[in-house]
């Protein structure tokens, strides 16, 4: 599944008499479109857990003014809930990220088939078939209501109505 920008002999498909151009894309290495490169650092660049998974030991447990347990066990429950959070998240991460991946990849191709394959070729075809339809029901209307419906404005643009206020 290597792909190469598309070429002519006479030059590139979207400026076909430009033959220098046609040479440069002919010598570039020619990369595989279904890698990129991942980034380690940020991993979440869409910001999708942004709200949702940014938990830290001070909005799971606080302790409000005169209520105060000893520093030590404070400092203690702090690095505790900290350490487990983080290495039980790698751990989970390494048991069922690898089987997660595999299933969400399976799940998002086969949704991906179905919108492609199924859904939006019936919908073009729906939309096809009931313009006939639209255009058959929008005669329809035109012919008979249209001329009801000027005759009623007309009978009633004839009314006026005014207001008074007494006093």
């Amino acid at each position: 599944f290597l792909y190469a920008g598309p070429i002519r002999e006479q030059g590139n498909i979207y400026k076909p008499n430009n033959k220098m151009m046609a040479d440069e894309l002919s010598e570039k290495a020619v990369h595989d479109v279904h890698t990129k490169e991942i980034d380690l650092v940020n991993r979440d660049p869409k910001h999708l857990n942004d709200d949702v998974v940014k938990i830290d030991f001070e909005d799971v447990i606080a302790e409000p003014e005169g209520t105060h347990s000893f520093d030590g066990i404070w400092k203690a429950s702090f690095t505790t809930f900290t350490v487990t959070k983080y290495w039980f998240y790698r751990l989970l991460s390494a048991l069922f990220g690898i089987p997660m991946a595999l299933i969400w990849g399976i799940y998002f191709a086969i949704l991906s088939f179905l919108h492609i394959w199924a859904v939006v070729p019936c919908i073009r075809s729906y939309l096809i078939e009931i313009q006939c339809i639209s255009r058959v029901y929008s005669i329809c209307i035109h012919t008979f209501c249209d001329p009801l419906f000027e005759a009623i404005g007309r009978m009633f643009s004839s009314i006026r109505a005014t207001v008074r206020k007494e006093i």
